[in-house]
C-alpha cells in the first residue's frame, strides 16, 4: 500500500501542537497509523516544537502560580484524547486501524451501519461537544455521491476500496481536504465497497432539492 495523498502542513502542525479539535485529531491520528511518510513529518514537527520550547527563557514559578495551576487541573474536566487508553486486541485482517477502532469499539465485521440513502450507509462517531462531526461512510462499488458543495472544511480518509473525484483517485490511507471553494460529485471505485472516515465542521450544500429536504435526517 502506497499513500499518495497526505494531510497538509497546517493540519499536521495544528495536530502536533495539540490545537486541533478531537474529530479532526482522530482522522489525522488514523492517517498516521497508515502513512509512514506523515509519521516522519509529525515526528519532525514534534521535535521542532520541543526545540522552540527549549529556546524560550525560563520563567520563575512562584508558589501562587503553582497553586493556581494545581487548582485548574483539579477543576477542569479531562479532555478526551484522540488515542483512547484502552485498545482492542490487534487482528491481522483489520481494515480499521487504531485509534479509530477503539472509538468504534468493534472491528469492521461487527459494525452496525445505518442506511443514509440507497447504496450509502453511515455510522456517526460519538464525540462530545459541539465541534466538527466524525462519521464512517460506506458506498457500494460504483456509487456516485450526490453532487454537493461545502459550508466549511471536510476531511475524508479512505480506509477501504477507492474513491474517484475528478482526475484524483484515492485509495487506502489517502486523505482529501475540501472547503467552501469545492463543488464535486465523488464516486466509489469499481469492484468493492468504499469505506471512509469523514469529518465535517459545517453542513454540506447539496445541489439536489430533494437532498436538501432530507438533509435534516441525514445529519450531514
Amino acid at each position: 500500500m502506497t499513500v499518495r495523498h497526505h494531510i497538509g502542513d497546517d493540519l499536521l502542525l495544528s495536530y502536533a501542537a495539540g490545537a486541533l479539535d478531537e474529530a479532526s485529531s482522530l482522522l489525522v491520528a488514523t492517517h498516521l497509523a497508515l502513512c509512514p511518510h506523515c509519521r516522519a513529518r509529525a515526528a519532525t514537527a514534534d521535535a521542532l516544537g520541543g526545540e522552540m520550547l527549549d529556546a524560550l527563557p525560563a520563567a520563575e514559578v512562584t508558589p501562587d502560580l503553582w497553586q493556581s495551576v494545581l487548582a485548574r487541573t483539579q477543576a477542569e474536566p479531562e479532555t478526551p484524547s484522540a488515542t483512547p487508553a484502552t485498545a482492542l486486541r490487534p487482528r491481522s485482517d483489520i481494515v480499521i486501524p487504531e485509534p479509530l477502532r477503539s472509538y468504534l469499539g468493534k472491528d469492521l465485521a461487527g459494525l452496525r451501519w445505518t442506511r443514509l440513502v440507497p447504496r450509502v450507509q453511515q455510522i456517526t462517531i460519538d464525540i462530545p461537544g459541539c465541534g466538527p462531526r466524525a462519521r464512517m461512510l460506506r458506498f457500494e462499488a460504483g456509487t456516485r455521491v450526490l453532487e454537493h458543495g461545502h459550508s466549511g472544511r471536510e476531511l475524508t480518509l479512505v480506509l477501504h476500496g477507492s474513491l474517484y473525484d475528478g482526475d484524483t483517485v484515492m485509495r487506502r490511507g489517502d486523505v482529501a481536504e475540501t472547503d467552501e471553494r469545492t463543488e464535486h460529485q465523488p464516486q466509489a471505485g469499481p469492484g468493492e465497497d468504499c469505506i471512509c472516515l469523514a469529518v465535517t465542521d459545517a453542513p454540506l450544500r447539496f445541489k439536489s432539492r430533494f437532498a436538501r429536504l432530507l438533509q435534516p435526517w441525514f445529519g450531514i
